[in-house]
């Protein structure tokens, strides 16, 4: 009788855990998601924190980075790079949002203050009622998603990419509405003044 030999399969190799939470959070697993975040939120709000010096807008920037990589995770391509480095580049550009909008409150604070310094007479004050409530009117009738459009970036004072987030439209379609929408607002407003001036 003779001895069989016996050979050791080779171990298999460990499997990369960085690489099954990627295909978790890819696959829309929601712990996946969770675990993505509580790996990788430090280094977002640090880099948020670093660029806009205020604790509380850096967490709402990590806040909305992860809710934007959550919604566009099909667009991620491991390919291209790991996933912290597409992390950070969404975090670089809501980074860039968040400055853009302090600088537009800024501005407009300014603008208000100056325009606050200025004796009012009545009728300028009249005028300013009436224009406001001429553009609530016109506003009430545009469809719906350029009046959706239009509140979001003037009342909301989100930019056309963050709108094109809350809303899950393209980008292109958020601006076209924006667009067709101040077109006809404008035209609207353009009849009600000439209207007046009869």
């Amino acid at each position: 009788m003779t001895a069989l030999a016996v050979t050791e399969a080779p171990p298999a190799p460990a499997a990369d855990p960085e690489l099954d939470l990627v295909s978790r959070f890819l696959a829309g697993d929601e712990d996946g998601m969770e675990a993505v975040y509580r790996r990788w939120a430090p280094l977002v709000l640090s880099l948020a924190r670093q660029s806009l010096g205020d604790g509380a807008e850096a967490e709402d920037v990590t806040q909305t980075v992860f809710l934007a990589a959550w919604r566009g995770r099909h667009g991620y391509r491991p390919a291209r790079g790991p996933l912290p480095a597409w992390l950070v580049g969404i975090a670089r550009r809501k980074i860039a949002d968040a400055l853009a909008a302090r600088t537009r409150r800024s501005d407009v604070t300014v603008a208000a203050a100056r325009e606050s310094a200025r004796p009012q007479d009545p009728s300028s004050a009249q005028d300013a009622v009436l224009s406001r409530v001429d553009v609530t009117r016109e506003l009430r009738r545009l469809p719906e998603v350029q009046r959706r459009v239009l509140c979001l970036a003037f009342y909301g004072d989100l930019t056309q990419t963050q709108i094109a987030h809350v809303t899950g439209w393209p980008l292109g379609t958020v601006k076209s509405h924006a667009r067709r929408g101040l077109l006809r607002l404008a035209g609207n407003l353009d009849v009600e003044a000439g209207e007046r001036a009869r």
